[in-house]
């Protein structure tokens, strides 16, 4: 498979390709993670993905002049969805409990779009895995946001964390998604590119 370039700083999209053994080098650019408000929210974390794909394209062609040209590029964007809300990431303590006290004996969709920058263009997609969370109490809440700080996670929570152990009652759909990356698509997405 082609040594790709990872634009993601996320510790947890690294360890998944590292898992798949899929060879990857991270580039990463500050990328604006506005979106325009009249996308369907399945649409919203393809949007974003495609936009840090962008930047890494246009900072390695700027850079590297062809270094790494027809090397791919992926992205992934990651959001919690709760009926029509996109949920980001907390702002803060009392905002990632809040979060979570919504989240608590409900359902909500968990949807990563991942865009691959090819040299015949683009492939992009989303994943999206329901999960539904047990009553959890403010006490539990409070315990997990303080000693596990979930403050650069969509949703306010890492399912691979305490939380998830003990947290969640069902899941459908793929749980790696939920940490970040539906890395048996992405696999799929890139062997396919490989064999064009």
């Amino acid at each position: 498979m082609k040594n790709i370039i990872l634009a993601s700083q996320s510790p947890r999209r690294k360890m998944l390709l590292e898992w798949a053994e899929v060879p990857f080098e991270v580039v990463v650019k500050a990328t604006d993670e506005n979106y325009p408000r009249e996308l369907a929210v399945e649409e919203v974390p393809v949007y974003i993905a495609r936009e840090k794909a962008l930047q890494v394209q246009a900072h390695l062609r700027d850079s590297y002049h062809g270094q790494y040209e027809g090397r791919p590029i992926l992205a992934a964007d990651t959001v919690v969805v709760l009926g029509e809300e996109v949920i980001g990431k907390p702002v803060n303590r009392r905002d990632a409990i809040e979060i979570l006290m919504r989240l608590a004996g409900r359902e909500h969709r968990v949807i990563t779009g991942v865009v691959i920058l090819h040299a015949a263009g683009e492939t992009s997609f989303q994943d999206i895995t329901t999960v539904r969370f047990h009553p959890l109490t403010e006490e539990q809440i409070s315990f997990y946001v303080d000693k596990y700080q979930p403050f650069d996670k969509a949703g306010a929570y890492a399912i691979q964390e305490w939380i998830g152990v003990v947290g969640i009652e069902s899941i459908q759909g793929d749980f790696y998604n939920v940490m970040g990356l539906p890395v048996s698509r992405v696999v799929q997405a890139l062997t396919q590119l490989d064999l064009q």
